[in-house]
């Protein structure tokens, strides 16, 4: 297969070195890339006859009239020359986008091929339980279990619930502490009335499990304490339960539940944080005969460190465990977003039923290191200064001030009782200016800075300060 590769002068080396092993002409096209014309390309399909066109993914240009005419499918290559070594040797392997980059497509592409066959695999799965259609245990993925803590003192409990449910949790556990009585527990349930997916309850107190046994689809949890008194509900109700040690082991609790006729039991040996005895608690997880409860929230939340790695790892151990509901939660700030984490987690470990490991899935929890760093060609330039300090006495603007944040998933700039609201920065500052709210261009620079970072406070759930570090 013979391929043309237009290129800039800035990349023509990176595009070479990258086409070492093809069949392949490297032609300059211009400075940069991304400036070749349809015009242009048509002469060049003059000159040879190829099987392939690879422009670069920045182009704009529209070449469906020069692939009419010429017979020679163009396809967009990736945005960066650099990208173009793993993107190259794929070619005649896969079907390329004549207007998508590359490797925005093949992403794309691989992350709808990884979803499928999680949709096949759970599909195909057998379980040992199933709750409100849900699959638990067997070789089916690791159910991710949320809890709610304090339940009965949150003030949008449905609202906590359903955003978690939306966020990937497959159970939401609310948490009853040792103010609650019965009747938090029933009003706490009945506020979710018509949320037909598995809910749990998170006590030892026997009057609350009671309380909730009419709606509970899981009771967490069970051990000596309260299996005589609690057990032959569960077991009459067909709830299902996890079992703890407590003042007897893990494995006396399970036998006793188990002749309390509760048949739907998962074991939960206890994972202890870091520090406390993590490694000694891991050896616990062997096989017991019963789906296993993974608690990562633990290590989670009790380690200042960001979520996202740990959650990756904890899953990873999780599935090594054979365990089949991993608990996460959301109790503080740093684990804010530890749900969505921990089902992607959960979703990587089944695709890697059928891989050596974690890698190249189509789907990560790489949220802002990078999977291949970017080699860009170096800049030129005949003359260099050093930037000098901005002044600290600013002009202010005469046509006003804003004020900038963010409010859900969009950007909103205020000026003079007016909101500006976007997704993306670029689109809020060309309002701003289309509106004609600008008039200095220190203040133009300020706004696009400022706008952008409250992007990627959304974009990294994070917390949003103007005028403050990001």
């Amino acid at each position: 297969m013979h391929i043309l590769l237009p290129t800039g002068a800035q990349t023509a080396e990176i595009v070479r070195k990258a086409a070492e092993c093809l069949d392949a002409d490297v032609v300059v096209t211009g400075e940069i890339a991304s400036f070749l014309t349809p015009a242009h390309l048509a002469s060049l399909l003059e000159k040879g006859i190829y099987d392939m066109v690879l422009v670069s993914g920045m182009c704009t240009a529209s070449f469906e009239q020069v692939e009419e005419k010429t017979g020679v499918p163009v396809y967009r290559g990736p945005k960066h020359a650099a990208d173009l070594h793993w993107i190259l040797p794929l070619l005649g392997k896969v079907e390329l986008s004549r207007r998508v980059p590359a490797d925005e497509y093949l992403a794309a592409t691989r992350k709808a091929e990884a979803m499928r066959d999680l949709k096949r695999l759970e599909s195909e799965a057998e379980a040992e339980i199933i709750m409100r259609g849900l699959k638990i245990g067997g070789n089916s993925r690791m159910k991710v279990l949320v809890e709610v803590m304090d339940a009965h003192r949150v003030q949008d409990l449905r609202g906590v619930v359903e955003r978690h449910f939306g966020n990937g949790a497959d159970i939401v556990d609310l948490g009853f502490g040792f103010d609650a009585t019965p009747e938090d527990v029933r009003r706490s349930l009945l506020s979710l009335e018509g949320i037909d997916r598995p809910l749990a309850i998170d006590t030892l107190d026997p009057a609350l499990i009671r309380a909730g046994i009419f709606r509970a689809d899981l009771v967490l949890s069970l051990c000596e304490e309260n299996i005589g008194e609690v057990g032959p509900l569960l077991a009459e109700h067909g709830t299902a339960a996890v079992v703890i040690p407590k003042g007897r082991n893990l494995a006396e609790n399970l036998d006793a539940a188990r002749r309390c006729g509760v048949e739907c039991l998962i074991a939960d040996p206890i994972l202890m944080p870091a520090g406390s005895g993590l490694l000694r608690s891991l050896r616990k997880f062997e096989d017991l005969g019963y789906p296993t409860f993974f608690g990562a929230g633990n290590v989670v939340e009790l380690l200042d460190a960001d979520s996202i790695g740990m959650n990756g790892l904890l899953a990873s151990i999780a599935m090594e465990a054979g365990a089949s509901v991993i608990f996460t939660s959301e109790h503080s700030d740093k684990t804010h977003g530890s749900v969505a984490e921990m089902r992607r987690a959960a979703e990587m470990m089944q695709l890697t039923r059928e891989r050596p490991y974690p890698k190249d899935l189509g789907i990560d929890l790489l949220v802002l290191k990078e999977k291949r760093r970017r080699r860009e060609p170096p800049l030129h330039y005949t003359t260099s200064m050093q930037a000098q300090p901005a002044p600290r006495e600013i002009e202010y603007d005469p046509r006003g001030n804003f004020r900038i944040g963010i409010e859900g998933k969009e950007i909103v700039a205020v000026i003079d009782g007016k909101a500006v609201r976007g997704n993306r920065w670029n689109d809020v500052f060309h309002t701003i200016l289309k509106n004609g709210d600008v008039s200095l261009l220190d203040h133009a620079a300020y706004l696009g800075a400022e706008l952008f970072k409250a992007e990627l406070a959304i974009r990294f759930g994070r917390s949003y300060e103007q005028d403050g570090p990001f």
